[in-house]
């Protein structure tokens, strides 16, 4: 794995400099360089949003009591195409701008999971999950009741004394 990711960082500067000489020649320095800036202003934006939506999902997911797996999948993808998209360069913004779409995550998330069933190499543990409409919870979560407790120390304050004792003497 070592040897490839090395391999990447030595082809696709090559890559990309390549694409960029012919993209100069085909439409110009400038124009070249204005839509390099352009796709990552629209790849960050276009990534804010799927990010926000991946996060509330997440969180929807974790209160449902279920494992997020999708989401972390998703959330993962996004980040590398963050840093694809902000890398200068067509061919980075490319497979960023198509991890930016969900059912390309899906059959990437799809593949990754069924090569690793059938490499056996991997084990799945986990507990069963608890029914919260029968009053279960989790031994390691003990139930706090409605809402949060606040625990404090306290003394009763009577106004009237106190207004009298800050009376001025005459």
């Amino acid at each position: 794995m070592a040897p490839l990711i090395l391999l990447a960082f030595i082809l696709v500067p090559i890559a990309e400099i390549a694409v960029f000489i012919q993209a100069g020649e085909l439409i110009g320095l400038w124009p070249t360089i204005a839509t390099v800036i352009l796709t990552a202003i629209i790849g960050t934006a276009m990534l804010r949003q799927q990010g926000i939506a991946t996060l509330m999902r997440l969180r929807a997911t974790v209160d449902r009591g279920e494992m997020p797996l999708r989401e972390v999948f998703d959330g993962a993808c996004l980040l590398i195409a963050g840093v694809l998209l902000l890398t200068p360069g067509f061919l980075t913004d490319a497979v960023g701008f198509l991890l930016l779409i969900p059912p390309v995550r899906f059959a990437i998330g799809a593949g990754i999971w069924h090569r690793m069933q059938q490499s056996g190499n991997f084990t799945v543990h986990s507990a069963p999950h608890p029914d919260p409409s029968q009053g279960q919870h989790r031994p390691d979560y003990p139930d706090q009741g409605p809402g949060p407790v606040i625990d404090t120390d306290y003394s009763v304050i009577d106004e009237e004394k106190d207004r009298t004792d800050q009376e001025p003497k005459n």
